[in-house]
């Protein structure tokens, strides 16, 4: 059975499109009314459970801020750790931080130092691939904690944008692709 396609239910209809969001030309896909069905986000969640599941993961990264909502319930599911990377200055404590280049410029994600271990196996967790540019700078904050990325994983691919190539060698997978 595909992946968006769970028990009956196709995820896609979960997902709203919108146009002309956040500027002119962009068509933005809202997850919330996936998160808004409890049917369809268990499915979510379940097709990630089950790819997962029997892969040997310490912990799950999740990028600030709708990877947590994917991110909470699948470490919960799969009994292992989450890892939280925010933008800079939300976190409290002692973090490591990477700079990567977006489309219009620069950006920064930070982890907690501690928050992987060295030899731990990483997944890493966000809601849409587009550019790649964000989950590429979670894969390098694993790299540096000396830990292994198993796969990155997403709810929604943006196949055209190339998301994927940007991320190899790390294997990507994703519930919903367009």
């Amino acid at each position: 059975m595909a992946a968006s396609k769970r028990k009956g239910l196709d995820l896609k209809t979960y997902i709203r499109d919108i146009p002309d969001f956040p500027k002119p030309g962009i068509l933005f896909r809202d997850i919330t009314p996936l998160l808004q069905t409890p049917k369809a986000f268990r499915a979510a969640i379940q097709a990630l459970a089950d790819r997962y599941k029997d892969k040997k993961i310490d912990k799950i990264m999740c990028v600030e801020s709708r990877g947590f909502l994917f991110g909470a319930p699948l470490a919960l599911k799969l009994g292992v750790g989450l890892a939280i990377v925010r933008k800079p200055g939300k976190l409290p404590w002692k973090t490591r931080s990477v700079q990567y280049a977006l489309e219009y410029g620069t950006d920064m994600i930070e982890i907690h130092e501690d928050a992987i271990l060295p030899g731990e196996r990483v997944l890493v967790l966000d809601d849409l691939l587009a550019t790649g540019g964000t989950a590429a700078a979670g894969v390098q904050l694993v790299h540096e904690h000396k830990a292994k990325v198993v796969e990155c994983a997403f709810v929604i691919e943006l196949k055209a944008l190339g998301g994927r190539k940007r991320l190899a060698p790390a294997k990507t997978y994703s519930v919903i692709q367009y």
